[in-house]
């Protein structure tokens, strides 16, 4: 008993990632309202509830294709019985009809084949159906952190504190020194949580693609979060030293 609590305890739960998304997006839109950086983690909180639904999916059969697997099989069978017992076996075995234990046999090999085809391709069905669904949502999740990258993209804590002249092609800059640092740790925080989204899926699925899906988005949200938390080391030491008193 105490072995499943605490593996329950370890399972992420997707309530709790839904619930950080909303109360992060709160903050954003309270420090930087109507920003993009907004709009997306809104985006992206709407879309947690849908991959929340369809990485529970995944671990639920499709009885509607098992039921049509079975019938498929049900089928054959029927069918082979049938022409087993038009062969007059008898006959055959006496070589008065050869020719007609022959051709029954034939039939009865490529039912066979076709059958074990059909078998296979419907047996894999499930299981490509719900490796393209879970891949097609991780491509979503993919294409968010880019977003957000793209968003931090401009926001150059050198160009904040160095207080020089922007050329005429230079990105606008309001944000002050404490801006800055939260809109970058508002990033950091929204990779966190996309890497925490495509885990569900790592949860609910033992395919190989999905699973090497979910490492990649793993790992660009860590390459990306790294960057920003360079940005945001880069700010906290150009800040202490404009404090520091001169050494003469």
């Amino acid at each position: 008993m105490g072995d499943r609590r605490t593996l329950k305890r370890l399972v992420l739960d997707p309530e709790r990632v839904i619930a950080t998304l909303d109360q992060l997006h709160a903050r954003i839109d309270e420090r930087f309202p109507d920003s993009g950086l907004s709009v997306v983690c809104a985006d992206l909180t709407e879309t947690a509830a849908v991959t929340a639904k369809r990485a529970a999916a995944l671990k639920r059969p499709y009885f509607g294709l098992q039921a049509l697997v079975g019938l498929v099989i049900a089928a054959a069978g029927g069918v082979t019985l049938v022409l087993a017992s038009r062969i007059d076996w008898l006959s055959a075995v006496k070589k008065e009809n050869a020719i007609s234990l022959t051709q029954g046999l034939d039939s009865a090999m490529n039912l066979g084949v076709l059958t074990f085809g059909a078998l296979w391709f419907l047996g894999g069905l499930e299981k490509r159906w719900k490796r393209s669904r879970a891949l097609n949502d991780l491509y979503r999740l993919r294409a968010f952190a880019h977003v957000i990258d793209m968003h931090q993209l401009t926001k150059d804590p050198s160009a904040v504190l160095s207080g020089a002249a922007p050329t005429a092609s230079s990105p606008v800059r309001r944000m002050t020194e404490g801006q800055l640092l939260r809109y970058l740790d508002y990033c950091a925080e929204l990779l966190a949580l996309i890497s925490k989204l495509a885990a569900l899926y790592a949860a609910s699925s033992r395919d190989p693609d999905v699973i090497a899906a979910v490492n990649d988005i793993e790992d660009l949200t860590s390459n990306l979060g790294r960057k920003i938390w360079q940005k945001i080391t880069i700010l906290s030491q150009l800040s202490a030293a404009d404090v520091e008193p001169d050494a003469g």
